[in-house]
């Protein structure tokens, strides 16, 4: 493909996105696919093209195969799982990106790279009230962030034993302490980093679905007295299931007496520490020792930016530094390599879309966005609270409402069933996207609000339709 080629075909492309982006927000589509499993696949030549094909041909296959098989995220009803926006600012910077092509495997391969992304990491660092003592850098997914962060803590604990002998080397078992609310990629995390799943310990919660500080100062002493070492604490600032909110002072204190590192995951929730009024839901942050929060939930970065946040970067590069001699410059002893940073070697150009989302909506163009979003689930929770019949299960701290339909009479399995039911009807219409979840070993639904295209209208709509289908389940 010749430079003019790609020019009238990217005008194309450009077109079609935008096309697309003004359907979704026309609510053309579905929001959830209606395909079954297989039928992409079936829709399309098993083998690849022996000649070459022409690209109206792809774009045809675009519309007649890949849409209808998409599960519409940017869509105004879409309020399942999390806000997972790709605002169109990002998408351009995420476009410019794949065009420079550029490949960071240390300063001197784009000096541009790594230092936009250090110039966009600490522009989020002061976005979310951190002090200047962080540093960060751009990971793919919470999930590698915080495989990272246990990396570090279990070389912080054996005094980077681990590296050198492997977990043979350890005198004495490490354990990770999480919450029964954490993230199911801790525990992934944690076997990854090699303390093995025996060696997490489940901490109790509150009423609020916290984790309780005393319970955690318990279990360090019990596994103290019994020969096993305390290495991590993984906290969260906003749970999956009901944006609970830890208290991350609280567990500080309990950590720093006993020198174990707290990493705090904030992956969707962070972004609520942008608006001032939300930053004592996570007091006591500068006594961690690593956060993640992510950029490509609620902040509207496209999908993949996390930004991994260190307060010790040194441990961090002595852990993961790679120094092969074909990749040593001039510039080492004076710039940052990121390949140092965390697990891969090479990295892409991610800061610049978070550049052009940041500099196209402006803080204050965040922050009215993020307002908004609590707005519509303080409404939504009203609702339910003053509807017979509809049940509020858990606090709501954010923008995420948990609900279940409980009508008299109905209980145990026979609830969860209907719970089910009436979820999956709702999904099923296309007219809206919900996700069902378990709390205290019953289902409920959560209620997510975030996309950027959601007005007002979408949230009536949404608590119109779920009073519908749940009577008639």
């Amino acid at each position: 493909m010749t430079p003019e080629e790609f020019r009238r075909v990217g005008h194309e492309l450009i077109d079609w996105i935008a096309d697309y982006r003004a359907r979704v927000q026309r609510e053309e589509f579905p929001v959830m696919a209606r395909v079954a499993p297989g039928a992409v696949r079936k829709a399309l030549p098993a083998s690849p093209p022996a000649n070459p094909e022409s690209l109206e041909a792809v774009f045809a296959d675009l519309d007649s195969v890949i849409v209808p098989a998409c599960t519409h995220w940017q869509d105004p009803r879409f309020f399942a799982y999390f806000p997972a926006n790709s605002a169109l600012s990002a998408v351009l910077g995420d476009y410019v990106s794949t065009g420079l092509a550029q490949l960071g495997v240390n300063w001197q391969a784009s000096p541009a790279l790594t230092e936009l992304e250090e110039l966009t990491t600490d522009w989020v660092r002061q976005m979310l009230g951190l002090s200047s003592a962080w540093r960060g850098v751009i990971q793919d997914t919470a999930s590698a962030a915080t495989l990272v962060a246990l990396i570090c803590a279990r070389e912080r604990a054996t005094d980077h034993g681990a590296v050198r002998d492997g977990l043979q080397g350890v005198e004495r078992p490490l354990v990770v302490y999480v919450s029964s609310q954490s993230h199911s990629s801790v525990d992934k995390a944690a076997a990854l980093a090699g303390f093995g799943r025996n060696h997490i310990r489940l901490v109790p919660v509150d009423e609020n679905y916290t984790m309780r500080a005393d319970a955690l100062a318990l279990a360090i002493k019990e596994d103290l007295a019994n020969g096993r070492q305390p290495c991590a604490v993984v906290a969260t600032t906003g749970t999956t299931g009901t944006t609970a909110m830890d208290p991350i002072g609280a567990i500080a204190k309990v950590t720093s007496a006993h020198n174990v590192w707290l990493h705090v995951d904030a992956a969707m929730a962070g972004t609520a520490m942008i608006l001032p009024e939300c930053r004592s839901t996570w007091d006591g942050i500068d006594n961690a020792d690593s956060l993640v929060m992510d950029p490509h939930k609620w902040l509207g970065a496209s999908f993949d930016c996390s930004l991994y946040y260190v307060r010790d970067p040194q441990l961090l590069v002595r852990v993961m530094s790679s120094s092969p001699s074909y990749l040593r410059t001039a510039a080492d002893d004076e710039a940052t390599n990121y390949r140092d940073w965390g697990v891969p070697l090479g990295r892409r150009f991610r800061a610049l879309k978070l550049w052009f989302l940041i500099r196209e909506e402006g803080v204050s163009g965040i922050q009215a966005r993020l307002r908004r979003d609590l707005e519509y689930a303080r409404w939504f929770a009203d609702r339910v609270d003053r509807t017979p019949g509809w049940k509020r299960v858990a606090p709501v701290p954010l923008q995420t409402v948990c609900v279940r339909h409980e009508p008299p009479g109905l209980e145990g399995e026979a609830l969860d069933a209907h719970t089910l039911k009436w979820a999956r009807a709702i999904n099923a219409s296309g007219q809206a996207f919900v996700t069902p979840a378990i709390l205290d070993g019953r289902w409920m639904v959560r209620v997510s609000f975030g996309s950027i295209t959601t007005e007002q209208k979408h949230v009536a709509q949404l608590w119109t339709l779920m009073q519908e289908v749940a009577t008639k389940s």
